[in-house]
């Protein structure tokens, strides 16, 4: 079960995995067969886990991990609805992040 911020209750859906990414990748050079990767890697953790519940949290940051990889654009979509952008300054927080990152690994 996803344990939801209101703390509701749902079954796991992949499909709901899916489409959240498919939706940060729109006009991205991102093929579905990447995405459909990503998301049975998602669920695979999420069973292999053996928990019975999992926060939404988590399943959000291990989404917006795969994402980070694949596509910074689609990343940056993804992250600011899932985290919940309020301002311009988190938009440049993340960005930034990027930039870092981008240094460190020379690319």
């Amino acid at each position: 079960m996803v344990v939801k911020r209101d703390q509701r209750r749902e079954p796991f859906d992949r499909n709901k995995v899916l489409k959240g990414m498919v939706v940060a990748c729109e006009k991205r050079p991102v093929g579905m067969d990447i995405l459909d990767g990503i998301a049975d890697d998602i669920e695979r953790a999420v069973y292999d886990s053996g928990a019975s519940e999992i926060e939404s949290a988590q399943i959000g940051e291990m989404v917006a991990d795969a994402l980070r990889t694949v596509d910074q654009v689609a990343y940056i979509r993804f992250a600011s609805v899932y985290r919940q952008f309020e301002d311009i300054g988190q938009f440049k927080e993340i960005v930034e992040g990027l930039g870092v990152r981008r240094k460190r690994s020379g690319k």
